[in-house]
This record gives structure tokens, sequence and C-alpha cells, in this order.
């Protein structure tokens, strides 16, 4: 972990107060049985004796080196400027908790020291607890994110072991991985990015030349467009300060259930009823789609054997389903439209897709800082990303984590993010906002009532 890539960069360059590029995780766990008043304190105690960190933990940007941004690592760091106890007078319930949560997850973090923070919050209604762990963005993409936590815990309640995040991180590369003297392995290199290039130039080509087709009539529905969002709704604008969090949560048992009858995915089943709940939001609005809802959706470009931190990601524009229709009709609008950006993906090297994605993520980010999103119409009406997590139950010191929620940034131009998590035999839609939208809760609510109406109108007609 050196330089940074175009991507990363962006989230550095087009940061401020209003938007800034931090992510986080809420986890909330039960304490163990028989636990003493002072149990989390205790826990919060035996973590500060971890100050110790590894990459990317102990790792600051460097915006002064003469051969451009890099990381480097932290000359001081002291464990209290990242490990913070917080004991609230009054138990929190989860809504009060989400409340305090948003509070945390506003202000810009500290360029001069590593940038993440892990805050554990007592007094949860319950006999709970809660973990809030934020991350600058550049340092790693959800998924890398997601490995570290899971890594950071254990799979048995029994067992007693205490694992500190920012002491596990990366393995790093032995001095010799990158730079070898030999000719032959500078000529290997030179070729590796002689081809990396022409798989850049190639695929960027073809990604140019669809979004090309599609603007000027010559295809139809194959790509999405960017720049089309619907104008005058509360999910796009200037992105303000201050930040609420509310969440929705689908047991994985239904949707598999629904997976098998239909025949489609776990994304399919979730941007349907994101689709749906979004629309009946916008009508309490009295607004009235006359086209659809766009997205951006990111996409992992990591192979299965890539552990190292950054960002690796593709950024793809989804329309959602054409009219307010049948649910189950919108579910195979939505997958057809699924499948055409599978497509596009696929024909297209991931090098390539990381470039543009790079490219398209600067552009846009310009826009806000040049205030420019206050007359163009953002690149999608939000944006909806989907992180895969453990399967089983996870513990922290015996304590249960009952569910482990995300809590992303908003990208410029909306005031909305949706982030999907699976744990434990549920998926979790988190969902950030600025304090711009009204009513977070009830939308969170939508969502899950629009998996119902999916059940229903796939099940309904084999009982009728």
């Amino acid at each position: 972990m050196s330089r940074l890539s175009l991507l990363d960069l962006a989230f550095f360059l087009t940061e401020s107060e209003e938007s800034p590029k931090h992510v986080a995780g809420l986890m909330i766990f039960k304490k163990p049985a028989g636990s003493s008043a002072k149990w989390v304190h205790g826990l919060a105690e035996e973590l500060a004796r971890h100050d110790k960190p590894v990459p990317p933990y102990n790792k600051v940007i460097d915006f002064r080196s003469l051969g451009g941004p890099r990381w480097r690592d932290a000359a001081d760091f002291a464990i209290e400027d990242h490990l913070f106890y917080h004991n609230p007078e009054s138990l929190l319930s989860e809504r009060e908790l989400f409340d305090y949560v948003s509070g945390l997850h506003e202000p810009l973090m500290d360029r001069s020291k590593p940038m993440w923070e892990f805050h554990l919050i007592d007094r949860v209604a319950g006999g709970r607890f809660a973990v809030y762990s934020k991350m600058h963005h550049a340092y790693a993409d959800g998924v890398t994110m997601s490995r570290w936590g899971a890594s950071s815990l254990n799979t048995s309640a029994k067992s007693r072991a205490l694992k500190a995040i920012w002491t596990l991180g990366d393995k790093p590369r032995r001095e010799g991985d990158e730079s070898q003297a030999s000719r032959r392995a500078i000529f290997g290199k030179l070729l590796r990015s002689l081809d990396n290039w022409r798989k850049i130039l190639g695929g960027t080509t073809k990604l140019t030349t669809q979004l090309a087709l599609e603007q000027v009539g010559l295809t139809r529905n194959a790509v999405a467009l960017p720049f089309r969002a619907v104008e005058n709704t509360p999910l796009t604008g200037t992105v303000s300060a201050g930040r609420q969090f509310a969440t929705a949560h689908v047991p994985m048992t239904r949707i598999k259930k629904l997976r098998a009858m239909t025949r489609c995915t776990l994304n399919h089943i979730a941007l349907t009823c994101i689709d749906g709940a979004l629309r009946r939001y916008l009508a309490d609005s009295g607004i009235e789609l006359e086209r659809p809802l766009s997205i951006q959706m990111p996409v992992n470009l990591r192979d299965e054997n890539d552990k190292v931190s950054g960002n690796k990601i593709g950024i793809v524009l989804v329309d959602l389903a054409p009219s307010d229709s049948d649910p189950y009709t919108r579910l195979r609008e939505i997958g057809f439209t699924l499948r055409s950006v599978r497509n596009q993906i696929d024909g297209v090297p991931s090098i390539a897709v990381a470039q543009y994605t790079a490219v398209l993520a600067v552009i846009i980010e310009l826009i806000q800082l040049l205030r420019l999103d206050r007359v163009l119409p953002a690149i999608a009406d939000t944006l909806v990303s989907n992180v895969p997590g453990p399967s089983k139950p996870l513990y922290m010191k015996g304590a249960k984590m009952e569910q482990s929620l995300p809590i992303s940034t908003l990208p410029p131009g909306n005031q909305l993010n949706i982030t999907l998590y699976s744990y434990s035999g549920t998926l979790h839609f988190g969902l950030v906002a600025t304090r711009e939208m009204d009513n977070l809760d009830r939308l969170g609510r939508y969502i899950e009532d629009a998996f119902i109406e999916l059940e229903d109108a796939v099940f309904q007609p084999m009982t009728s």
C-alpha cells in the first residue's frame, strides 16, 4: 500500500465538510449473560492495550511527496485518538442509538492521523452495546472492510480471545516483491503495463461507444445513461452537512424462497423492493414519475485471491422499472436490465471498468466541487450497493453480534445512499441521508412493505 489510485485520490480532492468520504459499520451486540455493568468499559480498556496498528491502520496521506500523493507510516500514533468509549446517561433505544451514531458519522476525519475510529457505545436497551467503526473510503472498499471486520470477531460464543481490527489488516508484502532489479523483471513489468493500457483503451472505447449508441437512439435499454436523474425530487440536490440513518430488514429464508420460485438473484429482489419503496415515498410528496428511477451500483472487480487494500470497484448505472406496475412485473423488468448490465461488464476487461469508473467519479466530484450540481442533474437518483457479509453468527469475547448495519457516504448530487449487507440470515438495508430528507424511517418501512407485496404477487396466484 503506497500510491493512490485515481479513484482513491478523488475521495480526497473533493472531500468537504458537507460531503465527508468515510464509510462505517454499526454492530449491535448482546452482552454475555451475567456480565457486570462495567463489562463494556473493561472491553474498551483491553482493546486500548492493542496499540500497535498494522497497514493500513498505521498510514496517513502525504500530499507533499515528490512522486505524487501516497500513503506513509504515521510518525506518531496514539490509540486514544482512535478508540473511544461512550457511556450515555440513559439507556438508548434503537432509534436513539441511530441518532447518536448519525452525529458520530457527520464530521470530517483528521488527515494528520490515520483516518479510522472505533467507538464502543454502552447502555443500549435490551442488555446490549454497539460498536460504530468508521474509516476513510480511500483506504479500502466495502468488501475489504467487511472482510477485516469479520476476521476481528470470533465464530464461537465460547471463545474469549479479543482481536483488535487495527492489528489485523493486510499482510505486508516482502521487500523484494515490488522492486526486483533484474532486467527480466523490469521487462516483464513493462509488458504488463503496456497490456494493461491496451485493455484500458479498448475497454473504455467500447463502453463509450455503447453510451453513444444509446444516446442517439440506435440502441434501446442496452445501457443506462448518466446525468438523467429525475429532477426536483427529495432524492437529489446539493449535498449538505448533517446525516441521519435508518434501516430495513428482510429474512434471508424468505428471500431464498422467492429466488427459487422466480429464478432471480438477491439483487433483483432487493432492487425491486427499493424501486417500489422509492416510488411510494415520492408519491407521498405528490411526485409521479414519468421515467424509471436510475441508480449507481458498485460492482466488485477483485478476484477471490486479491487481499490488498484500496478500492477495486466499478460503478455501473442501472435503470429500474419503467412503470409503477405489479411488483412481479417490476421484478422481471429489473431482472432484464441487470442482465444487460452484466453483459456489458463481462464484455470489458475489469481494469478498463475500473479506469472508466475512476474518470467518471472525478468528473462527478468536480461537478460538486464547482457547484455545478445546482444546475446539472445528478448522475443517477441514488446509489445502491451490496456487500456480502458472514452467513453465520459472530461474537466479540462471548457477546453475540445481533445486527451488522452499513453506513456509507453520499455521492455528489444525491441525498440518499442505500447499502445492503447480509449477515447471519438477515438482509439489512442501511439508509444514510442528509437531514434534508423527510421521514427516512418511513422509507425503511416502505422497503419492508414492498417485499411483502412482492411475496403476495408471486405466491398468492398459486393459492387462488
